[in-house]
């Protein structure tokens, strides 16, 4: 049932991408005030939310749907859509490739299918717990290479609510991270893709502190597929619903950028 699930959750996906790129435009959107960026950004993101969810509850009607993936309260009962139609506003906004459509099913708490997909890089995600990770189709691991010729990704910690600790922690983590000797350090925007990318081996490495699961679970169930270690900061178990830190990389890196994150 999950391949069935998770093909016709791809199916899905793509649709509503389609739909974006349609409606993407190479030149930033003429926004000069925050609520100008805002209200450019609902007249794309809420169309494609609600086809998204209206392919989804017909996909799966008895699953609930978290209404708002910015929140970082993750249902830890019962069975949740928990979805991002546009992952990537500032990116989309500017006119920009690196944004995503996501969707997650998730189980008690736990993501059961994920799927992230990027139409203007070319890249679609899928995974399924317990069954690997595929990137377009073809099953994929993360890199073998050192730290020191790795490359490296982060994001800021979350908007809402930020944490002023979580703030210190990521700019502490940034000179800790590039002081260790990692070739480069880059954000590429949406989070689910890049975590996504450390389990094809786009990227090496992702961490972030504070309190994400509704970013992070996407890109977290296709990196731990594909063979990535997906902790805490500290090395200890990611929990969605409850970590303050998030980090996924290569079994051959992660020792190591959990001694520089520490």
């Amino acid at each position: 049932m999950t391949n069935s699930i998770l093909t016709e959750t791809t199916a899905a996906v793509r649709e509503v991408g389609a739909w974006l790129v349609e409606r993407h435009r190479a030149e930033p959107v003429a926004a000069r005030t925050r609520d100008e960026a805002l209200a450019a950004f609902a007249a794309i993101d809420g169309p494609a939310a609600a086809l998204l969810r209206e392919r989804l509850t017909a996909l799966r009607p008895q699953a609930g749907w978290v209404a708002e993936e910015l929140d970082s309260a993750v249902p830890v009962d019962g069975e949740w859509w928990l979805c991002d139609a546009t992952d990537g506003a500032v990116q989309y906004l500017l006119g920009q490739p690196h944004w995503a459509v996501t969707a997650t099913l998730l189980r008690d708490g736990e993501a059961v299918l994920a799927v992230v997909h990027a139409p203007l890089l070319g890249f679609t995600y899928t995974a399924a717990r317990g069954e690997g990770a595929w990137l377009n189709e073809r099953l994929v691991s993360p890199s073998t290479r050192e730290l020191a010729a790795a490359v490296v990704a982060t994001s800021q910690p979350p908007t809402v609510g930020r944490d002023p600790a979580a703030l210190r922690r990521a700019g502490s983590s940034l000179t800790a991270v590039l002081s260790g000797g990692v070739l480069a350090v880059r954000n590429l925007g949406p989070t689910a893709l890049q975590v996504a990318q450390v389990g094809s081996g786009h990227l090496d490495a992702f961490w972030e502190f504070g309190l994400d699961g509704p970013n992070l679970l996407p890109g977290a169930l296709i990196a731990s597929e594909a063979g990535a270690l997906v902790t805490d900061h500290s090395g200890a178990p990611w929990l969605p619903h409850a970590s303050a830190g998030f980090l996924a990389a290569p079994r051959g890196q992660h020792a190591e950028l959990v001694r520089l994150l520490g």
